[in-house]
């Protein structure tokens, strides 16, 4: 028997980091990579901000078409931020939720770690994801009416502050999804960001600026957290630091923008 081609063994290296970073952030559809590519993971660093301009722009346009078809902003928004939640399989979420529980749950960093791990959620987590997720419904409920490229940016802008902690911290744990990725290198992280930057001022104009300053505040906040809790980065720490961007973003556009 012949063996299968592998049609895409051939692609660009910029094309297969594009699809290496849609691979790992969201669950859409993706061409097949051989497992070779995947040692590129951190080298794909560059497009995660694309990974939020996509979703968001999904998640974006079905909330405003809900809106348009007479459904209440609260609930278009709702659908809406749902929607993104699906989009990127609540890895984003999850890690949060993982976060709260460990960081505050324990005095000890092996035990912290050891109940990041735990797939169970706690009080702590709980109420992160209640309150983080509840406050970002609320700012696209608003948003979506004065400004909905505001919900893209804030989703991409976010997006580039992880690799920051990637590249800056070290891995606290030997093992996970963080650690199997690597640590990318710097010029990278730098080109991500720069791309996140030049999409949000495209979707918004000057605000952006004052937007990305307030992701990169979050993100050194929760970089300060985490080394001091754990020593280090986790899989969960950079989604976590993802939701807390991702919510200063849109809380403060939600200042400068009504």
């Amino acid at each position: 028997m012949r063996p299968q081609r592998d049609e895409n063994r051939h692609l660009p290296p910029v094309v297969t980091e594009i699809v290496l970073a849609f691979a790992l952030l969201s669950r859409l559809p993706t061409p097949h990579l051989p497992d070779s590519a995947f040692a590129r993971g951190a080298q794909a660093v560059w497009a995660y901000p694309l990974v939020g301009l996509v979703t968001a722009s999904i998640a974006g346009f079905a909330a405003l078409s809900l809106l348009s078809l007479g459904l209440p902003v609260s609930v278009a928004s709702g659908i809406g931020l749902a929607l993104l939640t699906v989009l990127t399989g609540a890895l984003h979420e999850d890690g949060l939720a993982d976060v709260a529980d460990g960081f505050w749950g324990a005095y000890s960093t092996e035990r912290r770690l050891e109940i990041m791990k735990d797939s169970q959620i706690g009080s702590y987590g709980t109420l992160a994801l209640i309150f983080v997720t509840g406050l970002r419904w609320l700012a696209w409920s608003a948003l979506l009416v004065i400004s909905p490229g505001a919900l893209i940016a804030a989703a991409v802008l976010s997006r580039a502050a992880m690799p920051v902690l990637m590249a800056l911290l070290p891995h606290a744990r030997a093992a996970g999804l963080s650690h199997s990725v690597g640590r990318p290198a710097r010029p990278r992280v730098f080109a991500g960001m720069i791309i996140a930057l030049v999409l949000a001022i495209l979707l918004l104009g000057a605000p952006a600026v004052a937007a990305s300053v307030s992701v990169a505040l979050a993100a050194a906040f929760m970089a300060w957290l985490a080394r001091s809790r754990i020593g280090g980065q986790t899989g969960d720490v950079l989604g976590a630091t993802q939701q807390v961007s991702e919510l200063t973003a849109l809380c403060l556009l939600l200042i400068l923008l009504q």
